[in-house]
């Protein structure tokens, strides 16, 4: 039986610590991996995203990720949008702050009190809804529990990341370039289990099992048809007729 990874949304909150509301989106998100969402839901940094760290940008590349900004400079969305793709969902912290009537205090850049804490939680419930819609759950769950303020200095350091998500990406040459193909060796094993001895179609069966988790290009197709082929043959020989 071919363990395949679990399709996530990936989160990727706004860095900057200026803010009152960049803090806040930190927090809402830690809520959204530790309690709303854990299952469905990893976080990329984008420290990380910007140095140019393939891992982080894979995962946007090839997932839906939802950008969670402070302000409407909108910092990690248009990072996500330059470097990877088009973001599945966006949420500004100051909008949502502002639809709620909620005022921003300054304090909130350090150190939220209990009454950002829940402003926090209004921005996590936000991000769990998109995610569900996203994914098309119908998830009701519990409200996200506030986070303890002393807590709160610790949240880039415990949420899961995109690394440990369990989805691999490995790169194989496509005509002329290097890309990354997610859950490669698992979708071709089952292929491999799938196929029968002789297979003429073994190069659409690979394309359309790749789909299920990567952008295959139509105008690309026949370079990945040739590409996969080989990959395929690499582990189990040649089934064509």
């Amino acid at each position: 039986m071919v363990d395949l990874p679990r399709k996530k949304v990936g989160l990727i909150a706004c860095g900057g610590e200026e803010l009152p509301s960049g803090t806040l989106s930190r927090v809402a998100v830690r809520q959204v991996l530790e309690s709303l969402r854990p299952e469905d839901t990893v976080t990329l940094c984008l420290p990380l995203f910007l140095a140019g760290n393939e891992q982080e940008r894979a995962f946007a590349r090839f997932y839906p990720t939802i950008a969670v900004d402070g302000c409407d400079k909108q910092c990690a969305k248009r990072a996500t949008e330059k470097y990877s793709a088009k973001v599945a969902g966006e949420i500004v912290v100051d909008e949502v702050l502002r639809e709620q009537g909620i005022a921003v205090s300054p304090e909130w850049r350090r150190q939220p009190d209990e009454a950002g804490l829940q402003a926090a939680q209004h921005i996590a419930e936000r991000i769990a809804a998109e995610v569900d819609q996203i994914l098309g759950h119908e998830h009701p769950g519990p409200a996200a529990p506030v986070v303890e303020q002393q807590e709160v200095q610790a949240t880039a350091t415990q949420a899961t990341c995109s690394c440990a998500s369990g989805i691999p990406v490995t790169q194989i040459r496509i005509g002329q370039e290097m890309i990354g193909i997610v859950a490669l060796d698992p979708l071709l094993t089952l292929v491999h289990e799938q196929a029968p001895a002789r297979d003429n179609g073994l190069r659409a069966k690979l394309v359309q099992a790749i789909k299920v988790y990567n952008d295959v290009p139509p105008e690309a197709e026949r370079e990945y048809e040739e590409a996969l082929l080989r990959e395929y043959e690499q582990r189990f020989g040649s089934k064509e007729a």
